[in-house]
């Protein structure tokens, strides 16, 4: 796994479950929307997303993992397990599907598992999409103005709010989710490097008004639901070839310890 730059090895160590197959960073950083905490104005944690296999009780006895998350300083850490990890790619949801479309640099570890499932990232595209980032975006528009009933904020982006009078980190999140679903539905691809991240920035340091966030979202659900009845993509993923992705990893792990 390569260095992460701020932690040390034992650090580093503890964040991720053994065998991990797939490991990258998502959000802020994988965006190309990172503002580093130096800036009075940043609200944002490093934060990483990895893939592992579980033990072989895990999945033939009583013992149970789902996921596991971590927090060292400004780092955020989930790790799912893998069965999960690919019935949430085969919903499309939006936390998980980047890992697949990752630029180079963002990847931090990828075993050769891990690489066959970024080769078969195909098998996930669907007008699934649709559902899945609309459902996320009503969700951030949402939490944008209704803040104060919220427990999910620290003291920093707090100030945001106050300062801005909604929340201008969800504002870029929900464009950014409306977007990036269109040009999937229309391309089978996740650009999730973005070529709009100056302007996704622009709304994250509170650059927008409200009416003009509304009003940009307003114009992008549109979009999204032009895109869902022009997409020519499969209406659902296919299970049966996800499944057989899935057990085919598990075995292939298994067997190359023996087991």
């Amino acid at each position: 796994m390569n260095k992460l730059k701020g932690l040390n090895t034992e650090e580093q160590d503890s964040m991720f479950p053994h065998n991990v197959i797939l490991a990258g960073y998502r959000g802020s950083i994988a965006h190309g929307m990172y503002v580093p905490n130096s800036d009075p104005n940043s609200i944002d944690d490093k934060d990483l997303m990895g893939v592992t296999i579980a033990p072989l009780d895990t999945y033939f006895g009583l013992k149970h993992f789902e996921q596991k998350e971590t927090t060292i300083r400004e780092w955020d850490t989930v790790t799912y397990e893998f069965v999960k990890f690919v019935r949430l790619l085969s919903k499309a949801n939006p936390n998980v599907l980047s890992m697949l479309w990752l630029e180079k640099q963002h990847y931090i570890h990828i075993t050769t598992l891990g690489q066959r499932l970024i080769d078969n990232r195909d098998l996930f595209v669907s007008k699934s999409i649709y559902q899945s980032y609309t459902g996320y975006a009503h969700g951030q528009l949402k939490r944008m103005t209704a803040y104060n009933k919220k427990g999910y904020m620290g003291a920093k982006r707090k100030k945001i709010v106050e300062k801005f009078g909604y929340d201008t980190k969800n504002a870029a999140h929900l464009i950014r989710l409306l977007r990036l679903g269109t040009e999937f539905l229309l391309t089978g691809e996740l650009e999730v490097f973005r070529h709009d991240a100056k302007q996704l920035l622009e709304i994250k340091l509170g650059e927008w008004t409200l009416e003009r966030v509304h009003k940009e979202a307003e114009h992008q659900f549109k979009r999204a639901e032009a895109a869902y009845d022009k997409s020519t993509l499969p209406v659902k993923a296919d299970f049966e070839k996800i499944n057989n992705l899935c057990v085919g990893i598990l075995c292939e792990h298994f067997m190359e310890r023996g087991l």
